[in-house]
């Protein structure tokens, strides 16, 4: 039936908005996993914890929100055309390119890098326990940033053979 409702118009619209969204997202993550994060690791504790802080409010925003969840949705999509289209060529390239971007990106970030923000978020970024905690939230962040990032731009990869 979705085969059905989705014309080629419409597939080829949400397929550029896949590639685009991909590509926006994984410039954003590797922004952050080349020269972000290694800034903010220069500054004192209690510096780069409020400087993280304001980055993980600001960044819930309308515009980066609609691509962020507007790109998973297009993969949820383009996941189930995919394997209704699945005679078609370039079929495969798509799917593993949604599922990467839902299990690498947009779960990765859910599952992982969320908690660690909220965790941030609620700590004083004068006090002990938040200078400890950045040291160990500044390893594992950027960790789970960097998987983000590649998985991001592996989508691109996928996204261009579909």
């Amino acid at each position: 039936m979705l085969q059905y409702l989705i014309t080629q118009q419409h597939y080829f619209v949400l397929k550029l908005f896949s590639a685009l969204g991909c590509g926006l997202i994984a410039g954003v993550f590797f922004a952050f996993s080349t020269f972000v994060m290694n800034a903010l690791a220069r500054l004192q504790s209690a510096q780069g914890i409020t400087a993280m802080q304001s980055i993980n409010i600001t960044v819930i925003n309308p515009l980066f929100m609609a691509v962020f969840l507007g790109t998973a949705a297009a993969c949820i999509l383009l996941t189930i055309s995919s394997l209704l289209r699945w005679h078609q060529p370039g079929a495969a390239y798509l799917l593993l390119g949604s599922l990467l971007y839902l299990v690498g990106t947009f779960g990765v970030t859910i599952v992982f890098n969320v908690p660690l923000n909220e965790a941030l978020a609620r700590v004083e970024p004068d006090s002990s326990i938040g200078a400890s905690l950045w040291s160990s939230y500044l390893a594992n962040w950027t960790i789970w940033n960097h998987i983000r990032a590649a998985a991001s731009l592996t989508i691109a990869l996928c996204d261009r053979g579909a």
